[in-house]
């Protein structure tokens, strides 16, 4: 590492130890939690508190390096082998185990077991993962999707087959944008569902549906929403509106992009003498990242698709993060690994999507066209969100009218649609918004992982910095940081003015 790896602190895949902990388990959690993520380092010798270079004792490095090692190796199952090295850092001697990213997830800490010893990064934090997360880390290394896992407790007739067919052509069929793609949809049959991990046979050839069939159907128990908001400022802190979207998938895409069209600015320009309707932000994009947010969400896990619309932004948040050998570069390239490939093939027959990689480069484009700033990708490790920050009034040469916005028909100041709805609206005690951040990595727990963040890079941050950098009032910023302090995850030494918050590590 450089000094300016150093000084630019730990980090989701690096971490400090100022030496060699007595109890190996002190360390073991970091160096699972790297192996089921995307790999990391553990530099022994740097003060993890003032990123000070103390260096390991020159006649004991090899000792140590050689103790490091068997203890990677013994605590960890599947075995891990670490890359244990000396590097000099200001001739100070440092100790480097360099963990790659596993190929047989999900390793945990042997003494813990399965159940309780499998540990992921979160954002330059070690956490325990849950028996939901430690399956999606196994089929995420068994190269099998969740969406084509057999059902066997779930009945399926002929008949239901035959009607889920039929929607589905009907879908592809309202989704073709000429007659010649619509003389092209071909019938969609058994043996087709069959070939895609829709249906499966059993040892007896009995047929029976996989998960991919009850999220496409909407039924058979399984939890499937999207959950749609918008909130005043940039912030979490008000709802003005809401809506959870369920049942078949094609409808809550289709009702989710619905949802954002009526809640962002309509504007026009003259193409001639005619006037053409434009949308702030490109809707063939919006559609897309959505289709793509449920192709690829992680539904293992207990969480929701969040389509969120702020003043200044629109975003979209799937669970899951993304896959091994993904990165955001390769997105941006055209790269695509699909996490449902079940549902994705019956995504692509109702012409949901369209060419396999194409989304995102087509997103970039689209982007620069309206003249707003490049899209934002953020690789939450267990959740991947996308920004699309909106224009601030005008774009690609359109003057974008609120009266749309306002529209009493469809507008925020619907009776029926909007905010105000008894049944639907913020006040509904059952979807309310109380309800909204429920079933998800909420807002709470992600502004202290960024709270935790800026302290771990800028220990010395008063609370008025803290909530300027993240944008929320000073309040808020002061009663989640006290929150933190009873949870033993932070303390402050020294002064009010003069004193640094240290971060615990658990």
């Amino acid at each position: 590492m450089t000094i300016e790896d150093i000084l630019a602190g730990e980090s989701k895949n690096v971490e400090f130890k100022v030496q060699r902990p007595d109890k190996s388990t002190k360390y073991m959690k970091t160096v699972v939690a790297f192996a089921n993520g995307k790999g990391g380092q553990i530099i022994f010798g740097i003060d993890d508190k003032t990123r000070e270079v103390v260096g390991v004792p020159e006649d004991k490095v090899f000792q140590e390096i050689d103790a490091i090692t068997n203890a990677i190796s013994d605590s960890c199952e599947p075995t891990i082998i670490p890359d244990v090295y000396l590097q000099n850092i200001n001739d100070k001697p440092v100790i480097v185990a360099e963990i790659r990213a596993g190929r047989q997830k999900p390793y945990y800490i042997k003494a813990d077991g399965l159940e309780n010893g499998v540990y992921i990064r979160v954002s330059g934090t070690t956490r325990p993962a849950d028996r939901d997360m430690s399956r999606e880390l196994y089929y995420e290394c068994d190269a099998h999707s969740f969406d084509s896992v057999i059902r066997r407790d779930i009945e399926v007739t002929d008949e239901d087959i035959k009607n889920l067919c039929e929607q589905m052509k009907e879908v592809a069929i309202a989704n073709s944008k000429s007659n010649l793609q619509r003389s092209a949809v071909k019938d969609v049959t058994k043996n087709v569902l069959l070939s895609w991990g829709i249906l499966k046979t059993d040892e007896n050839e009995k047929i029976y549906p996989t998960n991919a069939y009850v999220y496409l159907t909407g039924q058979g128990g399984l939890r499937s929403m999207i959950q749609c908001a918008v909130f005043k400022g940039m912030t979490r802190s008000v709802f003005l509106d809401r809506r959870n979207y369920e049942g078949t998938l094609w409808k809550q895409v289709d009702e989710a992009v619905q949802f954002v069209l009526r809640n962002i600015r309509m504007g026009c320009r003259l193409e001639g003498v005619y006037r053409q309707d434009i949308y702030e932000l490109p809707p063939d994009s919006i559609r897309e990242l959505i289709v793509n947010a449920v192709m690829n969400c992680s539904y293992i896990q207990a969480s929701n698709i969040q389509v969120a619309i702020y003043d200044d932004r629109l975003e979209i948040t799937s669970p899951g993060g993304l896959l091994p050998g993904v990165t955001i570069d390769l997105m941006k390239e055209g790269f695509s690994k699909i996490r449902n490939r079940s549902l994705a093939n019956a995504f692509a027959y109702m012409n949901l999507v369209e060419a396999w990689g194409s989304g995102i480069p087509k997103l970039m484009q689209a982007m620069q066209e309206y003249g707003l700033r490049e899209p934002e990708f953020i690789d939450m490790e267990v959740a991947f969100r996308i920004n699309l920050y909106r224009g601030q009034g005008e774009g690609i040469g359109t003057k974008l009218n609120n009266n749309d916005f306002n529209d009493p028909k469809n507008g925020p100041n619907d009776p029926k649609n909007g905010p105000n709805d008894p049944k639907n609206g913020p006040n509904d005690p059952k979807n309310g918004p109380n309800n909204f951040d429920k079933d998800y990595v909420d807002l709470k727990n992600e502004l202290e992982t960024r709270v935790s963040e800026l302290i771990c890079g800028n220990p010395e941050l008063t609370y008025k910095e803290l909530g300027e950098i993240l944008n929320v009032s000073l309040t808020t910023i002061k009663r989640t940081v006290t929150k933190m302090k009873h949870e033993g995850r932070v303390i402050r030494e020294g002064s009010k003015r003069k004193g640094k918050w240290r971060l615990i590590d658990k």
